[in-house]
C-alpha cells in the first residue's frame, strides 16, 4: 500500500467497523479542480488510484492532474498509470503467469536471494473452468465422469498450480468444478471497496482489478471497475507496477423504463450489444446512467457489462447504488463490508441514485426498455440481433445469403438437404437448423437466477405436456457457480430439467469456449451426409464460424429459457412466436407461450435463490472443496521442482544467466530481417492459440517427446512451455512473410544462404551466429488479442526491435515488457517508401541516455554498400518503460528490484 500523500487528501471515515482513512476526491476538488464532481463514476475510479498511488516517479503529481481535468466532452490522448487492487485468473491464462513467478524464484535462488520474496504483491486468484468438456451428457452421472475425464487430461498442469497454490502467498486457486471465474468473482470474490494496511491505520479504496480473460468486465456490473489484459500486464499488476493506458473516451448509456413480461436480461442485453456495436465503442468505456438503472437487478446488470467485449468497449460500467448494496447483502457478504462500501462509496462521490446528477460524458444514447423484445443473436455474430419473431425468415434468410454477409452461401439445389439420424432402431430426417446442441452455459446468464429458473419453469412446464426434446439434440447445464444447482433443487425444478436432458455436466466454461465435447457419431453422419447448417443455441456470449463445435456452423446466442424452447421444437427454422412446439399427451399443439412463465411466477422463487445462508454454504472452504485436487500430490518447497520431460510445464529462459544489476542500453548492430509483414498483423498471426499442425517445428518438438499428434492439445494449452510456444511464434497458417515470398505459413528466407526455411529453424541459425534480429512491419502491427506470448514468442527468436508504422496499444506495452524495443517509423515513412526490402543490415543507434518518445537514428545498409538513414520514434513511451527496456524487461526489472 502506498504511504504517500503528496496532495495532502487523506481523510478519516467512520464506519460500522471502526475508522478507516482514504483519499479523498472531494479534498482534490478544493484545490481548483472543481470538473472533479462531474466526472464519469468510472473516471473517478481510475483518478483515485493515481491520487492515492502518487509518489512523483511511477505515478506523478501530472498523472493526478490529467484526470482532475479531464473532460470526457474533448477527450485527450493522455497516458496514465492505473494500479488495480487485485488479479483474477483462469487456467489457461493463468498457468504461464505461474510459471514466470517459479522462473523468477529459481532465478531468485541462483543469485543468492531468497525466493520467498518472489510473491504477488497483491491478492491474485485463478480459477480453474476453462479446462472441462462435455464428454457426457444427458444423464445422471455426466457431472462425475466429466470431472474424472479432466482431471485426468489436465493433471501434470493442475500438479503445477497445487506446487503454487501451496507455496505463493497471496495467491489462492478456486479448484476444478467449482464455478467460472467471473461468477465466483461476482458471487464470492469482489467487496466492491478493498481496504489494506497503511502504517498501523486501514486504508479503503475501491475493488478495482484486471483479470487475464475478456470477459473480465462482468464485475462491471457490481460498480467494480475491471477489464481483460494480457499475461504480462497482469504479471506485472501482480508484482505491484502499474498498467499503462490511454485516458478512454466514456460514452454514457441511459436507460429508461423497464422490461415489460415476458421479456429476459438477455434480451435487454442482446439489444444493447447491437446499438453499441452500431455506435462503435472500441478502446471506449461505456457507462450506463439513467432511472432506468433502478429498475434492473443486479445480476441483469452483470449479464449486461459481461459482454462488453462484444459490443467492443473495455467496460460497460454500473455505478455502486443501492442495488449493489442489496447484492452483496443477499450474497452472503458481511455486515461490515456492506457497511464500509456504502460509507466509502457515498463519502467519495461514488454513489448512485436516481437524484445524481448526469455526468459529463463523450457521447450518448439511450433505451426505453420498455421497447425490448425477445431476442437471439447469431447465426455467427454476437451483435447480430434477432427479434424471435423474425427468427425463421433470418436463418432462411442467411441460407442463401453470401458469407461476407454473415450467411451460409448455398445453392438453390442443396436448400433441401436432408440426412438420416439412425440410432437404437429409430430414423429421423434432418435438415438445415436442426438444433444439436442445446446448452445452458456461462457466466453470462447462469449468473443470473432470473433466467436459470424462468427455464426450469419451462422445462417443468413442458414435461406436464409431456413434450420432450429431440433425440438429436446434445443437451448440457453447465451453470458458473454451485450456487445454481442448489437454488433449482430447493426450487424444484431441477427434476424438469434432468427430464429433459438438462443435466448437470459441469461448472465451468465448456460450450461457451468450444468445449463442447463430441456429438454422437449418428448426428455427425447426418450432417455430413446431408452437407448441412446445423445449429446450436445457448446462453453463451460468442457465437463465431466453429467456436462452439466444428460441425455446426449456425450459432446463436439466447436466453437459457429459449435454449429449452429451441430444444423441444428442435429446429430453428421455425416462428415459435406462431407454430407449436409439439403436442401434448392428448394430441393438442403447444405453443410456446402456453409454456413461458410470468414474471410473477419468476419472482416467487426468486427469494429463495438469492439468501447469504445459501452462498456462504457453497463457498465456504471453496478452496478445499474438490476432493480430487486435495489427492493431486504436491511436492513442498519453494522452489518448484522443474521435470525436463514434461511437455506442459518447463522454465522459460528469461533469467537465466542474469546478473543482479542490469548493464548499459547498447546499440543493436548489423541486424538482420527475420520478418517483413504489412498492415494489421494480429497477435494471433505472432503467437497462434488454435490447433499445432502437423510437420510445423512445434509439432517436431511435440513427436520428438513422444507425444503423438492426436494428443497436441493447442499452443493454448501448452502456454506453460516455452519451447512450444517459441516454435510456435509467427507459425500462423495465414502468416504471409515478405521475406519469404510465395509462402503462406511460418517461413523466412535465411539471408546469409538465401535458404528459406522455417522462421524457428533460421532464428536458431541467426542466433548461433550472435546475429541480433529485427521485423518490418505496417500500421497496426500487433492487433487483436492481448496476447502476452506475441511478445514473449519475439523475444525468444533473437528479436531485439520492431520498427512499424504503427502498434496496437497493448502490444507496443508487451514488446517493452519484454526488452523488445518497438520503434515508429516518421509519418508518410515506411519500408517501401525508403526502399527496404529486407535484405538489409540495420544498424540502431541507441544508449544508455534514451528518452521517452525520442528520434532514434537507423542505418539500413545494402549489399552493395549503399546505406539508407532514416530516424524512427522509439516508442518506450515513459521514464519507467525505460528502466523496464534497460533490465530486459518488467519482471527482470521487479526481480532485480526485490534482489535489493
Amino acid at each position: 500500500m502506498s504511504t504517500h500523500d503528496l496532495l495532502g487528501t487523506r481523510t478519516a471515515l467512520e464506519t460500522g467497523a471502526g475508522i478507516s482513512y482514504y483519499y479523498s476526491l472531494s479534498k482534490l476538488a478544493d484545490q481548483g479542480y472543481s470538473a472533479i464532481h462531474s466526472l464519469p463514476f468510472s473516471i473517478k475510479v481510475l483518478l483515485e488510484s493515481v491520487l492515492r498511488n502518487c509518489d512523483d516517479y511511477v505515478v506523478s503529481r501530472e498523472d493526478v492532474k490529467k484526470l482532475a481535468t479531464y473532460n470526457a466532452a474533448q477527450p485527450v490522448q493522455e497516458e496514465i498509470p492505473f494500479k488495480p487492487a487485485r488479479v483474477i485468473l483462469q487456467d489457461f491464462t493463468g498457468v504461464p503467469a505461474v510459471v514466470d513467478l517459479a522462473a523468477m524464484r529459481a532465478a531468485m535462488a541462483r543469485m543468492g536471494g531468497d525466493p520467498k520474496k518472489i510473491n504477488p504483491i497483491c491478492p491474485v486468484d485463478l480459477v480453474i473452468d476453462h479446462s472441462v468438456q462435455v464428454d457426457y451428457f444427458g444423464q445422471s452421472d455426466s457431472f462425475s465422469k466429466n470431472i474424472e475425464k479432466e482431471m485426468e487430461r489436465n493433471r501434470e498442469r493442475y500438479e503445477f498450480l497445487r506446487w503454487g497454490q501451496q507455496a505463493l502467498d497471496n495467491f489462492g486457486v478456486v479448484p476444478p468444478g467449482r464455478g467460472i471465474v467471473h461468477q465466483v468473482n461476482l458471487e464470492y470474490l469482489a467487496r466492491g471497496v478493498w481496504s489494506s494496511a497503511e502504517g498501523d491505520d486501514t486504508v479503503a479504496y475501491p475493488d478495482s482489478l484486471v483479470g487475464t480473460d475478456s470477459h473480465t468486465t462482468m464485475i462491471n456490473g457490481l460498480g467494480v471497475v475491471g477489464w481483460g489484459v494480457g499475461g504480462i500486464e497482469a504479471e506485472a499488476v501482480m508484482l505491484g507496477q502499474p498498467i499503462y493506458m490511454l485516458i478512454p473516451e466514456v460514452i454514457g448509456f441511459k436507460l429508461t423504463g423497464s422490461l415489460p413480461e415476458g421479456v429476459t436480461a438477455t434480451d435487454l442485453t442482446l439489444t444493447i450489444t447491437q446499438m453499441l456495436r452500431k455506435k462503435g465503442v472500441v478502446g471506449k468505456f461505456v457507462e450506463f446512467y439513467g432511472s432506468g438503472l433502478s429498475n434492473i437487478s443486479l445480476p441483469d446488470r452483470a449479464t449486461i457489462a459481461n459482454m462488453a467485449p462484444e459490443y467492443g468497449a473495455t467496460m460497460g460500467f454500473f455505478p455502486i447504488d443501492a442495488e449493489s448494496l442489496r447484492y452483496l447483502s443477499r450474497s452472503g457478504r458481511s455486515a461490515d463490508l456492506v457497511s464500509l462500501v456504502e460509507a466509502y462509496s457515498k463519502a467519495q462521490g461514488l454513489f448512485r441514485t436516481d437524484e445524481t446528477a448526469d455526468p459529463v460524458f463523450t457521447d450518448t444514447l439511450e433505451l426505453d426498455m420498455s421497447t425490448v423484445q425477445p431476442s437471439l443473436a447469431g447465426p455467427k455474430r454476437p451483435q447480430d440481433r434477432v427479434p424471435l419473431n423474425q427468427m425463421q425468415e433470418t436463418f432462411r434468410s442467411a441460407l442463401t445469403s453470401t458469407v461476407a454477409t454473415s450467411g451460409f452461401s448455398l445453392s438453390e439445389d442443396k436448400l433441401g438437404n436432408t440426412g438420416v439420424y439412425a440410432d437404437q432402431g429409430q430414423e429421423i430426417t434432418m435438415k438445415h437448423g436442426d438444433v444439436v446442441i442445446a446448452a445452458i452455459t456461462s457466466c453470462t446468464n447462469t449468473s443470473n437466477p432470473s433466467v436459470l429458473l424462468a427455464a426450469g419453469l419451462v422445462a417443468k412446464k413442458a414435461v406436464a405436456k409431456g413434450l420432450k426434446v429431440k433425440p438429436y439434440v446434445k443437451t448440457s447445464l453447465a451453470p458458473g457457480s454451485r450456487v445454481v444447482t442448489e437454488y433449482l433443487d430447493k426450487a424444484g425444478l431441477s427434476p424438469y430439467l434432468n427430464q429433459l436432458g438438462f443435466n448437470l455436466v459441469g461448472y465451468g466454461c465448456t460450450t461457451c469456449i468450444g468445449n463442447s465435447g463430441p456429438l454422437p457419431d449418428a448426428v455427425e453422419k447426418a450432417i455430413k451426409d446431408g452437407d448441412l447448417i446445423a445449429a446450436s443455441v445457448l446462453s453463451g456470449n460468442r457465437n463465431f464460424e466453429g467456436r462452439v463445435h466444428q460441425s455446426v456452423k449456425a450459432n446463436f446466442l439466447a436466453s437459457p429459457p429459449l435454449v429449452v424452447a429451441y430444444a423441444l421444437a428442435g429446429t430453428v427454422d421455425i416462428d415459435l412466436v406462431k407454430e407449436a412446439l409439439g403436442t401434448d399427451s392428448e394430441g393438442q399443439p403447444v405453443y410456446l407461450k402456453d409454456i413461458w412463465p410470468s414474471n410473477a411466477e419468476i419472482a416467487a422463487l426468486l427469494d429463495d435463490a438469492l439468501n447469504p445462508e445459501l452462498f456462504n454454504q457453497m463457498y465456504n472452504g471453496i478452496a478445499q472443496s474438490n476432493q480430487e485436487w486435495n489427492a493431486i500430490p504436491v511436492t513442498p518447497g519453494d522452489l518448484y521442482a522443474w521435470n525436463d520431460s514434461s511437455t506442459y510445464i518447463q522454465e522459460p529462459p528469461f533469467f537465466v544467466g542474469m546478473a543482479q544489476e542490469p548493464g548499459t542500453i547498447q546499440p543493436i548492430n548489423e541486424a538482420r530481417v527475420l520478418v517483413k509483414v504489412g498492415d494489421s498483423i494480429t497477435t494471433d498471426h505472432i503467437s497462434p492459440a488454435g490447433a499445432i499442425k502437423v510437420g510445423t517445428p512445434a509439432a517436431q518438438y511435440l513427436v520428438g517427446n513422444s507425444v503423438q499428434p492426436g494428443d497436441f492439445n493447442s499452443y493454448g494449452s501448452r502456454r506453460g512451455n516455452d519451447r512450444v510456444m517459441t516454435r510456435g511464434t509467427f507459425a500462423n497458417v495465414r502468416l504471409k512473410n515478405q521475406m519469404a515470398p510465395g509462402t503462406e505459413g511460418g517461413y523466412t528466407t535465411y539471408l546469409p544462404s538465401n535458404e528459406q526455411m522455417f522462421i524457428y529453424e533460421a532464428s536458431e541459425k541467426y542466433q548461433q551466429a550472435g546475429t541480433p534480429l529485427v521485423i518490418l512491419a505496417g500500421k497496426e502491427y500487433g492487433t487483436g488479442s492481448s496476447r502476452d506470448w506475441a511478445a514473449k514468442g519475439t523475444f525468444l527468436l533473437g528479436v531485439r526491435a520492431v520498427i512499424a508504422e504503427s502498434f496496437e496499444r497493448i502490444h507496443r506495452s508487451n514488446l517493452v515488457g519484454m526488452g523488445v524495443l518497438p520503434l515508429q517509423f516518421k509519418e508518410g515513412e515506411n519500408p517501401s517508401s525508403l526502399g527496404l526490402d529486407g535484405s538489409e543490415f540495420f544498424s540502431i543507434v541507441v544508449d544508455d541516455q534514451l528518452k521517452p518518445q525520442q528520434m532514434v537514428q537507423v542505418t539500413a545498409r545494402k549489399a552493395n554498400g549503399e546505406s539508407v538513414n532514416f530516424d524512427a520514434r522509439c516508442r518506450i513511451d515513459t521514464p519507467v518503460e525505460v528502466d523496464y527496456y534497460r533490465n530486459g524487461g518488467i519482471l527482470q526489472t521487479v526481480l532485480r528490484q526485490f534482489m535489493k
